[in-house]
């Protein structure tokens, strides 16, 4: 993995309610991201999290600060950052073949309707969908439909993908067998991937590394920490990991004991404005310096 593929700078966003001060949800935000990296950013609502992602995606402007993908700063949307939503985000007059197409067309209009339909069919068949190709949403289940969107997603071959929660409105079964689509998927294309998730188990499953943010308002990134378990991990394997429990109860620990910033309040150098550095062994993950 080669590092500085993604830059994120001093990222703060503020808004000016009138007669009010400034409500500054996030401050200093600053990591980078390796190509291939899969990155997963935790902490409870408020913190910013979805505002962070739709800046990466460049849907938001951020009151300061820039991000820089691949040399060049992000303005905009772009094809080259692919979004997964939690509420799927289909076209509901399509098939599920179709709305795969729409991306793959759009991505390269230049391509043939053969090449298109291969492109696109190869891509639902790899999230399990191969014989669903002509039912519409509405005929469905709702992993079904998750797995459409993230067929389209992968299918553009995006630098960089964006996943706000994608599981958060699946029931546990489904929910654990699309990310095994994932691990699979990203195991094979080596896509960049950016996470938010609420869910500790599903970050150690899916991630090289993992941003803890601290309760809104004023939250900043406070620790960066590295899933050091051999990758692609299996969810039945995982916990059998030394490492595992220890680095599960860090996070744990974190989002209900350390989170609020009463805890950094007054501790010099705990909470970390650019916490881009690598903590080498999860037993020891801990704040980076500033």
């Amino acid at each position: 993995m080669s590092a500085h593929f993604l830059q994120v700078q001093n990222l703060s966003k503020r808004f000016v309610n009138k007669n009010q001060p400034p409500l500054t949800v996030f401050e200093n935000v600053s990591f980078n991201i390796a190509k291939g990296e899969f990155v997963c950013i935790i902490g409870h609502s408020g913190c910013g999290k979805s505002t962070i992602m739709n800046t990466l995606s460049g849907l938001d402007i951020p009151t300061e600060g820039t991000v820089i993908m691949d040399g060049k700063e992000v303005k905009g949307p772009s094809l080259d950052r692919g979004i997964v939503f939690q509420n799927y985000s289909l076209l509901p007059w399509l098939s599920a073949l179709d709305n795969v197409r729409f991306g793959v067309k759009a991505r390269w209009p230049e391509w043939s309707k053969q090449k298109v339909l291969q492109h696109s069919l190869e891509y639902l068949e790899l999230v399990g969908l191969k014989g669903a190709e002509n039912r519409k949403p509405s005929q469905l289940s709702g992993g079904m439909r998750q797995r459409v969107s993230i067929a389209r997603a992968f299918a553009t071959q995006p630098k960089l993908l964006l996943l706000d929660e994608p599981f958060g409105a699946l029931d546990a079964l489904t929910r654990g067998v699309i990310q095994d689509e994932l691990v699979k998927i990203c195991s094979k294309t080596n896509q960049t991937v950016f996470m938010i998730t609420h869910d500790v188990d599903e970050a150690i499953l899916l991630a090289d590394r993992i941003l803890l943010m601290s309760n809104g308002p004023n939250a900043v990134i406070a620790e960066s920490v590295v899933v050091d378990i051999p990758k692609p991990r299996q969810r039945g394997d995982i916990i059998k990991h030394p490492g595992y429990y220890e680095l599960r109860n860090h996070l744990v620990d974190f989002l209900v004991n350390r989170s609020s910033m009463e805890h950094y309040r007054g501790q010099k150098g705990i909470v970390s404005s650019n916490p881009i550095k690598s903590i080498p062994n999860p037993l020891k993950a801990q704040a980076i310096p500033a």
